[in-house]
């Protein structure tokens, strides 16, 4: 059997679980299964289906042992803010609720009453999203307040799923700062924050960093899957993994390129001036103390509920044609604007922005996706801008990650709107910055930098060029 590390990557729309080892001195990758998320209505809210995850990541380590790999261990990755609470017992005491619930409509401005948004902002250095974990947790004192007081453990989606695996409760650093409750200074959470705002303190859990072992699975578990393997935290957060596998980073501005679109620099110390705050940009906590510094925008999500909108007639690569084709539809919409976080129909969504704006509303699958793609280009720009602006400095290129560097469209007309070069690629960052932490964790890699140089000499990189130079 080969041995192996299980990356188990779960993203807004899907998950998959990677076998991951070093052969030959390049890193392998093999998916073993992969499976379905979405949201699902509960109660009035929009929720994960947490269950439906545990037993997806348990059939997968199940078909992984079937495909003749024998891990070694196993981390967890997900999407950043969601949580649920336990109760003295570890027993739920909440859904999953989803990010895009409207629970927490205008509840952000109700958090500003009680403590200055630029305090919170020295003091955590993440940017201002109505969905924050800050103000969901808000969002349920004002509607559950006697639940919330019974709290005895908040865990994140992906600590909650390790806490299923292993029983041990943590708070995974580099997700833990997505919560705008983290103090940049002590790297713990801010209990000043926490006391203003009347939250329990007594559950949140210890802040631990990607690459603490968990230990083995529990023996129950280990009975039932005929397989044991130790837990390790990797960047829990799945930007944080994702950013982990970018190849060069002192010249290079990165984007991950999903459901949702992360594009910034990594750097070693924060950013929290008061331009900063101007351009909502966050300072979340990466591998070893790193900072992304970023910019959330709203990302492939657009195009994906247009697929789904068109019952999937259209594959995302014949989005793509036809956007080439509708060449000479140029309407562009702020891809930020909140009607775009959780519409009924993302169509009549963009064609309202439209209206509103005077410009000709798309009326054919290509030209709404032809205005998604242009419009998601000059919302990079922009960010670049801005990132030039705030570090007084230039940047060479641009390394697009995940699965929206498939799209070779966008690719090109993220290089004609910067003049800049583009590097495209790799796909799997997300699971390779997990593997990587796995392998971090066992010593078989010694640090960041040879993790990246083997990354750099494993995966095919494509490179894109404005037009016209």
């Amino acid at each position: 059997m080969q041995k192996c590390h299980l990356a188990v990557d779960i993203g807004a729309s899907s998950g998959r679980i990677m076998a991951g080892f070093i052969h030959q001195e390049k890193l392998q990758l093999e998916e073993v299964y992969r499976f379905e998320n979405q949201m699902i209505s509960k109660d009035g809210h929009l929720c994960w289906d947490i269950d439906h995850l545990y037993q997806s990541i348990k059939t997968g380590v199940k078909e992984a042992v079937r495909k003749q790999f024998k891990p070694v261990s196993l981390a967890i990755d997900t999407w950043a803010v969601d949580f649920v609470l336990l109760d003295q017992d570890g027993v739920l005491l909440t859904d999953a609720i989803a990010y895009r619930d409207h629970r927490t409509d205008d509840v952000m401005e109700q958090v500003f009453q009680q403590i200055a948004q630029s305090d919170i902002y020295q003091r955590t250095g993440i940017q201002f999203q109505s969905f924050n974990t800050i103000y969901q947790l808000k969002a349920l004192q004002n509607s559950q307040p006697d639940l919330l007081a019974r709290a005895q453990t908040f865990l994140m989606i992906p600590d909650y799923l390790n806490y299923l695996l292993t029983g041990k409760k943590v708070n995974e650093y580099t997700n833990a700062t997505s919560t705008q409750l983290v103090n940049l200074d002590t790297k713990d959470w801010d209990y000043a924050i926490i006391d203003k705002l009347g939250l329990p303190k007594q559950m949140f859990q210890p802040i631990k960093l990607p690459k603490t072992s968990l230990g083995s699975i529990t023996h129950s578990l280990a009975e039932e899957l005929d397989v044991d393997f130790k837990v390790v935290l990797s960047a829990t957060h799945d930007t944080g993994s994702a950013v982990i596998a970018v190849p060069e980073q002192q010249e290079t501005i990165y984007l991950s390129s999903g459901t949702w679109s992360l594009m910034g620099i990594e750097t070693s110390e924060p950013i929290t001036t008061a331009d900063a705050l101007f351009y909502n940009f966050t300072n979340e906590g990466g591998v070893d103390y790193r900072y992304r510094f970023l910019k959330n925008i709203m990302g492939l999500w657009m195009i994906q509920e247009v697929k789904r909108l068109y019952d999937d007639h259209y594959s995302f690569s014949d989005f793509v044609r036809l956007a080439e084709q509708a060449s000479s539809f140029n309407s562009i919409v702020d891809v930020n604007d909140q009607r775009f976080l959780s519409p009924e129909d993302m169509i009549e969504a963009i064609n309202s922005y439209c209206r509103d704006t005077g410009q000709p509303e798309p009326t054919t699958a290509g030209e709404i996706a032809r205005t998604i793609f242009i419009s998601l280009a000059q919302s990079y720009q922009q960010t670049i801008e801005e990132i030039e602006t705030l570090t007084t400095r230039s940047y060479d290129h641009i390394n697009i990650i995940g699965g929206g560097s498939q799209n070779e469209l966008l690719n090109q007309l993220l290089a004609d709107f910067s003049e800049k070069t583009v590097y495209a690629g790799p796909i799997e960052a997300t699971a390779i910055g997990n593997i990587v932490v796995q392998l971090l964790e066992v010593k078989q890699l010694r640090s960041l930098t040879e993790a990246r140089q083997l990354i750099k000499q494993s995966f095919p990189i494509k490179t894109f060029q404005p037009r016209g130079t």
